[in-house]
């Protein structure tokens, strides 16, 4: 069972209720709650739902502040690599800070260690 305190006492940056009412922590829990075998993740069940909907809700968070403000939500875009701001410019390496072939999980950083924590939870039993 998703506990909303504990969600937001673990990732405080969630704690604006306002911006992230129960009800989308609810929605994201309950189909998290669906898709993960309880007993395949153990110990780090509670972890990983949590990832599952901070991922989520970031995602949403998005997409609300894009219709906010006179764009179109749900518009999918990858990391920005590059920037330039009169004769001034930056560019990133994306590839490094990316988990291969992991999709959409790598929008957010959230995403990003739900994706490796499944993957090693999914290794199984290892032998050295």
């Amino acid at each position: 069972m998703f506990d909303k305190a504990a969600f937001r006492a673990a990732f405080p940056e969630f704690a604006d209720t306002a911006r992230y009412p129960d009800a989308m922590l609810d929605f994201w829990a309950g189909i998290g709650e669906r898709l993960f075998i309880a007993h395949r993740w153990d110990t780090v069940y509670d972890y990983g739902l949590q990832l599952f909907v901070a991922h989520n809700i970031t995602l949403a968070a998005q997409n609300v502040s894009a219709g906010a403000s006179g764009g179109v939500p749900g518009g999918v875009s990858g990391p920005t690599t590059s920037k330039t701001v009169g004769s001034v410019s930056v560019s990133y390496d994306a590839a490094s800070s990316i988990e291969p072939n992991a999709g959409h999980w790598n929008l957010t950083t959230y995403g990003k260690m739900l994706i490796h924590l499944a993957r090693m939870i999914g290794a199984g039993g290892i032998q050295v």
